[in-house]
């Protein structure tokens, strides 16, 4: 249910700044070399994003499961603040 005092967001194209192309070839570069999982943690509702170097991908497997997510829950976890990043070494 959309709540009519609060504005729509903004496209994400009209929020995104234009990134230096070197920038932008770096970041591009970085990402390639991630993974990530996304899922709700076992015992709350936070949203979980596990994020690693590919290298890391090994560990991901010794680490408690995350159960799936909707792209709704998501994004009300996300304007919540009840997302928690966690780096995988």
């Amino acid at each position: 249910m959309s709540d009519p005092t609060r504005p729509d967001p903004p496209a994400p194209e009209e929020t995104r700044p234009e990134l230096p192309a070197e920038l932008a070839r770096q970041l591009e570069t970085l990402g390639a070399q991630l993974v990530w999982r996304v899922g709700k943690d076992e015992l709350s509702d936070d949203v979980v994003v596990r994020l690693g170097f590919a290298s890391a991908t090994p560990r991901f497997a010794h680490l408690p499961r995350l159960r799936s997510v909707a792209d709704t829950e998501l994004q009300a976890a996300v304007q919540e603040n009840r997302v928690v990043i966690e780096w995988v070494d």
